[in-house]
């Protein structure tokens, strides 16, 4: 009887651990499919602000003659985002035309005709509505990475993401000027 009880306790027990890896396993699984369906809702709108840079560029260029590394390095980023392989890439290329958008900004206030210029405005309301599109889908995926990373480093994960290759991701940086307002509004 002690011999039947011991192999069926060890038999319980070794479906208990591999119930355990298994759990932990489709968990990962879970919050990895859960930041790509975050991102795939964010992108639609980064490939739409990426699509209005050519349009603003061209505009501005007529106007800011000493700016061309702004116009530049906007259009970099942009053909950088469009040929970007992986969702980690892409996020850091929105982090810095982001970055990128805001200079440009600021610096057309010094041109007075490029700021009463109708396609100007226009395609600066177009990037308004999609930043603030953006905005809105940007909480979503950063709570979903957020979950990930912290995921991956908790013992006993941390031995499946590293074993799986699972890495840390990258959030959508939320710019300074929408860091002061939300401070404000706490």
């Amino acid at each position: 009887m002690n011999q039947t009880t011991a192999i069926a306790f060890s038999i319980l027990l070794v479906i208990a651990v591999i119930g355990f890896f298994i759990n932990i396993y489709n968990k990962l699984v879970l919050l990895r499919f859960n930041i790509e369906k975050a991102y795939s809702n964010i992108d639609v709108v980064l490939k739409q602000r990426a699509d209005e840079i050519p349009n603003l560029v061209s505009v501005a260029r007529h106007y800011m003659n000493y700016e061309k590394e702004i116009l530049t390095r906007l259009t970099e980023l942009r053909s950088s985002y469009k040929n970007a392989a992986d969702s980690d890439q892409k996020t850091g290329l929105a982090n810095e035309t982001t970055r990128a958008l805001q200079s440009f900004f600021a610096v057309s206030e010094n041109y007075p005709e490029l700021k009463s210029n109708n396609n100007f405005l226009e395609l600066q309301n177009r990037i308004t509505e999609l930043e603030n599109k953006i905005a809105d889908r940007r909480e979503f995926f950063n709570d979903s990475v957020s979950l990930y990373n912290i995921d991956i480093h908790e013992f006993p994960n941390v031995i499946f993401a590293r074993l799986l290759g699972y890495k840390n991701k990258t959030l959508l940086e939320i710019p300074d000027s929408e860091k002061y307002y939300e401070n404000i509004q706490l």
